[in-house]
């Protein structure tokens, strides 16, 4: 089935018990979008954000914020202010994992990006430990039963396009340790089938171990149209889908979110009135979930939905 048909199908049926924007204090005069997912360190919830002032793109800085009412956060004082692009973390091995794009310039102009990675204990005092690979973006970690790493990679070129047909692919890959995690490693990451069509393109955003054995991902997946006025439209969809680590194959991929589902809002430029970037789910005490992610890159969101993974594991706190 195609992926408009599959939206089609999924926004004829879908189930949205609550949707809520995120609010932000301690930044006025920048916009917060594309968070981490919510995360509980030493009693106190916490999230990551990306900050930009609205007439500006590739020019932000991820701030650490901490919850002080319902989808209401406010700046840690005093806070590091890391020069990167839609964080995510992870915890493994009882430490905070956290990683961005970085965007390097050369003479005013964007030159490349890498993914950055930082860990530690202390959440002022995170240590740089290693880059990704070259152009790629939306690298993930998540902690293994068995204690190693699973690493997902999301290369993206023209020669993936000529080889595969989509613009992105999902690889993965195990690590014994944190520090195995390299540029080298992440490229040798397998590549997983069956994900994108042609001019498809996507990304894990999360990814959560599940007590099966399995893992669950929550992911982005995107495709590009036009509207009735020519003006292109990038769409970006939440997404997931089951990784069957012992048999490399994806289980129960589905469509999870889209733009409608999100309160109305504006977005940063005209192509992106259509676009939802993924962050991750926080398991709920109703056995549902909240799942977060960024809208129109100017505001995070949040929308309530079922456990994606129901048949196939439940999630692993992590240690």
């Amino acid at each position: 089935m195609l992926l408009l048909q599959k939206r089609e199908q999924f926004e004829q049926n879908k189930v949205i018990c609550e949707s809520a924007k995120l609010t932000f204090h301690g930044v006025e005069g920048f916009d917060v979008y594309n968070v981490s997912i919510p995360f509980v360190w030493r009693s106190r919830s916490y999230i990551y954000g990306r900050v930009e002032r609205r007439g500006e793109w590739a020019r932000s800085w991820v701030r650490l914020f901490e919850q002080i009412g319902p989808d209401e956060w406010t700046l840690v004082p005093e806070s590091v202010s890391y020069q990167l692009e839609d964080p995510y973390v992870s915890i493994i091995d009882g430490r905070i994992v956290m990683g961005g794009t970085h965007v390097r310039y050369r003479q005013g102009q964007v030159d490349t990006y890498f993914g950055y990675f930082y860990r530690g204990t202390e959440l002022d005092d995170l240590y740089y430990f290693a880059t990704g690979p070259e152009y790629m973006k939306d690298i993930r970690l998540v902690q293994l039963m068995d204690g190693r790493i699973g690493v997902f990679s999301r290369p993206r070129s023209e020669d993936i396009r000529r080889e595969f047909g989509s613009e992105s692919m999902i690889g993965f890959t195990i690590i014994d340790h944190l520090d195995e995690l390299t540029a080298e490693s992440i490229e040798r990451a397998r590549y997983i089938p069956g994900l994108f069509a042609r001019d498809e393109w996507g990304g894990c955003n999360q990814a959560y171990s599940l007590d099966s054995g399995k893992i669950g991902v929550i992911g982005h997946i995107c495709y590009k149209t036009y509207a009735a006025d020519d003006q292109m439209q990038q769409v970006y969809m939440n997404f997931s889908f089951v990784f069957d680590v012992d048999n490399h194959v994806v289980l129960d991929q589905k469509i999870i979110g889209t733009r409608s589902c999100y309160p109305d809002g504006p977005s940063k430029k005209p192509d992106l009135t259509d676009c939802t970037f993924t962050s991750g789910i926080v398991l709920r005490e109703d056995g549902r979930c909240d799942l977060y992610a960024g809208i129109g890159d100017t505001e995070a969101g949040r929308i309530v939905i079922d456990y994606p993974f129901e048949g196939y594991g439940r999630m692993i706190s992590p240690r």
